[in-house]
């Protein structure tokens, strides 16, 4: 996301505090990312955009889908295992998150390959075994590329140039992480590589979960 979109959310989140709560997190409806103030009863009403059903298989082999994600909080990055730049940060940076929600079974955490033709499940299960992951719900998962192409693309508006919808054709690469609530509603994005951030996404998970 650039620094422009970054301080136009700060701008509108900061004029918004007089009317919801202070510590409440806005909703994104729309992959502008333009920040909704709501309670939770008007976002009922006015929020319509939800994470689309899908079923991928995991680093184990097991099949997981959104039944999996209903009534749980999730978070979505979009990485490959041979990428040398920005994935290892992202996923030296979730291991922060996975430290501290680790035994947490209403918190679950999705890395979904962007080149799924080269990262088979035992391609995904040797990445983990990489970054010793412990967490039991962090799955990293593959399947087919248009299916998780249109997943990030029009689900978690995951796109490097928000705004602006590319073909589905075109190479996925992002820095960018979506936190989504129980009810499959996107209420964050930040950039993955940016520790600073992770740490603001830790905090707005704990917001989430003490709703």
């Amino acid at each position: 996301m650039s620094r422009t979109v970054f301080f136009r959310i700060l701008i509108i989140s900061v004029l918004s505090v007089g009317c919801i709560e202070s510590n409440s997190l806005p909703y994104y409806n729309s992959p502008d990312f333009n920040p909704l103030f709501l309670t939770q009863k008007e976002a009922e009403k006015k929020i319509d955009h939800k994470i689309d059903s899908f079923v991928l298989k995991n680093q184990n082999g097991q099949e997981i889908g959104l039944e999996d994600l209903i009534g749980k909080i999730h978070v979505a990055n979009f990485v490959f295992t041979q990428c040398a730049s920005i994935c290892p940060i992202m996923t030296n940076n979730f291991k922060s998150l996975e430290e501290r929600y680790e035994k947490n079974e209403d918190f679950v955490m999705l890395s979904f390959s962007v080149t799924p033709w080269i990262d088979s499940i035992p391609k995904l299960k040797s990445y983990t075994k990489d970054y010793e992951i412990k967490k039991r719900n962090w799955h990293f998962l593959t399947g087919k590329t248009s299916e998780i192409y249109a997943l990030a693309r029009t689900s978690y508006f995951a796109e490097e140039n928000l705004g602006f919808t590319k073909d589905s054709t075109d190479f996925l690469h992002t820095e960018h992480v979506l936190l989504i609530d129980q009810s499959l509603r996107i209420r964050g994005i930040y950039n993955g590589t940016l520790p600073l951030e992770i740490k603001q996404l830790s905090d707005d998970i704990q917001l989430l979960m003490n709703k």
